[in-house]
């Protein structure tokens, strides 16, 4: 056998498609299908100028959905904010993706600014990782059944 050296680099994009290919793989050799997902997401604007957005991914295995969709991202211009704006933006997300049979929503935040926004919607804390951020707030995941 030949000596197996260990490298310090990024991959390749060949390298990088493989171990992707590899991991679905591995997936099928444990009977079970290969996950994708589908971005969903809305938009808010005033006129033609960008408010805000929330979207993020449904979940998929096979041609179904798992029931899980993780929102990455729920963004509102700070001229807008406090005027429920993110609220309407979560709140149309969930209804839509409700209806592609999802039960359960996830998202990852900031603790110095939304917890209590997410909390307010419905959401309760699963998981805090402390002091992730330069001034020692955590980083907080949040989850709620839709």
């Amino acid at each position: 056998m030949k000596s197996i050296s260990i490298v310090n680099r990024e991959m390749t994009d060949a390298e990088f498609t493989r171990m992707k290919s590899g991991f679905d793989e591995h997936t099928l050799d444990n009977d079970v299908e290969v996950q994708g997902a589908d971005r969903f997401g809305y938009v808010a604007v005033e006129e033609n100028k960008f408010v805000g957005c929330s979207s993020g991914l449904a979940y998929k295995n096979g041609a179904n959905y798992s029931g899980w969709f993780y929102l990455t991202d729920l963004f509102v211009e700070k001229e807008f904010r406090s005027k429920g704006i993110g609220a309407d933006l979560l709140k149309n997300l969930e209804e839509q993706i409700k209806t592609k049979g999802v039960h359960y929503i996830w998202v990852w935040t900031a603790g110095y600014e939304a917890p209590k926004f997410y909390i307010k919607q419905g959401y309760k804390i699963f998981a805090e990782m402390e002091n992730w951020y330069s001034d020692g707030s955590s980083r907080v995941g949040l989850r709620k059944n839709i």
